[in-house]
């Protein structure tokens, strides 16, 4: 039984980074994503680059570039499709989290 990835990423996430790991210049494992407490709702989402994967890190290779979810946060963000979107204002990572129950007006924190 194949077992479902616990996040998924679609072509714009997935081209962004790319880019970034390779304006990095420095070879990257990947990108690594967790979560912190943070803002009025509770938590944020936080990206930085991976640079060694962790004994319990969830790894999630999919099209074409390596994502690790830090062991603390996969049960906030199993179900999330990840997202970049660029618009006339501003352009970044959308979290689109199925176990969200709220997010702060900002936009910059939620809480499942």
């Amino acid at each position: 039984m194949e077992r479902t990835a616990p996040m998924t990423l679609t072509e714009a996430a997935a081209a962004r980074v790319k880019a970034l790991l390779d304006k990095r210049g420095k070879p990257s494992v990947g990108i690594r994503i967790g979560v912190r407490s943070k803002g009025c709702s509770g938590m944020s989402y936080t990206l930085e680059f991976a640079d060694e994967r962790n004994q319990f890190d969830e790894i999630v290779e999919e099209k074409g570039v390596t994502v690790l979810i830090d062991p603390k946060a996969t049960m906030f963000i199993l179900g999330t499709e990840m997202d970049f979107v660029e618009d006339k204002l501003q352009s970044g990572f959308v979290f689109r989290n199925p176990n969200e129950k709220g997010r702060c007006g900002c936009g910059e924190s939620f809480h499942v």
